[in-house]
């Protein structure tokens, strides 16, 4: 994520903020701050790798239902015989 810390200082500034303090203000967003923050690309792959482990749980327990399913006709078919 790009900040434009001059315009920022800048605003600050405006908003009545002395020089000094409005650049300390920009640089401590830019270092401390963004490196932290999720972009729209981040938040992309925490969906893509949500999407995929949630299709191997599910998968993971439809094959267990077909082996339970399995189980219990092959005790019934052995209980007929």
């Amino acid at each position: 994520m790009a900040v434009d810390t001059l315009a920022y200082a800048k605003a600050l500034e405006a908003a009545g903020v002395e020089r000094e303090a409005a650049e300390a203000h920009a640089e401590a967003l830019v270092h401390p701050v963004l490196p932290d923050l999720a972009t729209k690309a981040d938040l992309d792959q925490a969906v893509e790798r949500l999407e995929h482990r949630l299709t191997v749980a599910i998968f993971g327990m439809m094959v267990g239902v077909v082996g339970l399913m399995d189980a219990i006709l092959f005790a019934l078919l052995r209980l007929v015989h």
